[in-house]
């Protein structure tokens, strides 16, 4: 059993005060009845005193001092990807739950070992999959669950996005193996999570990628197969070249009584959607997309209710730690194909 926080507010500290943390900021304000934020962690201590001042709680530089220091009772690691397993690890051993940004891990080990800590100190491990919530997506994800497709054939990703060179040239741990991944793991992860998410377990991935247009370790653009179980075909186009600037975040699903196309910058516009058989919720189809000049969409402040619903004891996690590890290991096979050169049937091991 969990530990619950059933009345007082819950204590989040952010760790990572980079890009996305402001989404994590807004969303911990806008459930201020429910969070209180008590501390902020960024190895730059310039970057964390700013937002201590904006804030007006203490700032750290100096991680393990935090926890030692900080009466938390949630960590949410926005810091680079390759330090969340080792944060977590951290976490889990002070006796903090843990909310993780995407990817959860870069490699597939870590993964299994923060899911391992969190068990072993009885702590909640949440890893951040916004997108889930984005109002298309869970109209697409209710046709799924109907069977309104009837056999699903054929589904294809698309994520035309595009990233400059100052992008990767802003922290010294953009664009490498160790911290960051590729135009998979960090940009498309999202994307990849629906492959399992909406579809199913997926049984088989072939894929290329390529650098082709920037200076970094990891790749810019790729193409990756799938196989499901339930015999479904698909594929993904990942690029971060876009000229000049995002195009398109989308999801195509063909099947034997329906087809749906949603897309938009970040699927976020319900671009076809037609069934063999009508359902009352089609005719909602032209208000349920939005306009969003963000690739991340609105999700973030939906995640946090469910965070606190569960820390709360009124609900169950959407995404844990084990949730998190379906599109992991779609992301480790990706990467194993590609520098294989071969199919990466799942699971990875057994």
């Amino acid at each position: 059993m969990f530990p619950t926080i059933p009345e007082r507010r819950i204590k989040v500290a952010v760790v990572g005060c980079g890009r996305i943390s402001a989404n994590h900021f807004k969303s911990i304000t806008q459930h201020q009845q429910d969070l209180q934020l008590v501390a902020v962690c960024d190895s730059d201590p310039q970057i964390a005193a700013l937002h201590a001042e904006r804030y007006q709680v203490p700032a750290y530089s100096d991680y393990e001092l935090m926890l030692s220091m900080s009466d938390c009772d949630l960590v949410c690691l926005c810091s680079p990807s390759g330090l969340h397993s080792g944060q977590t690890v951290a976490a889990a051993r002070h006796g903090r739950h843990v909310m993780t940004e995407k990817p959860m891990a870069t490699r597939w080990k870590d993964g299994l070992n923060m899911v391992a800590a969190c068990d072993a100190a009885n702590v909640r491990l949440f890893v951040v999959k916004q997108n889930r919530r984005n109002h298309t997506l869970q109209i697409l994800k209710r046709a799924v669950e109907e069977k309104r497709f009837g056999q699903i054939y054929l589904v294809h990703l698309n994520i035309f996005w595009t990233r400059p060179q100052e992008y990767y040239d802003s922290s010294s741990w953009r664009g490498t193996w160790e911290m960051d991944g590729g135009a998979f793991m960090n940009q498309a992860s999202h994307y990849v999570d629906l492959l399992d998410w909406l579809i199913g377990p997926v049984s088989d991935v072939q894929a290329m990628t390529a650098t082709l247009g920037r200076d970094i370790e990891v790749e810019d653009t790729g193409v990756m197969n799938v196989r499901w179980r339930n015999g479904a075909l698909g594929s993904m186009s990942v690029t971060m070249l876009t000229y000049p600037q995002n195009m398109e975040g989308s999801i195509t699903v063909i099947g034997e009584k329906g087809t749906v196309r949603i897309g938009g910058i970040a699927v976020n516009k319900i671009e076809h959607w037609q069934f063999a058989e009508n359902k009352d919720y089609d005719q909602d189809i032209g208000q349920i997309s939005y306009h969003t000049s963000s690739v991340y969409g609105f999700g973030h402040p939906l995640y946090y209710q469910n965070v606190i619903d569960v820390l709360r004891g009124r609900a169950e996690p959407e995404t844990d730690g084990r949730e998190g590890l379906k599109s992991l290991e779609i992301l480790i096979a990706c990467y194993l194909s590609a520098r294989d050169r071969r199919t990466v049937s799942l699971p990875l091991e057994y």
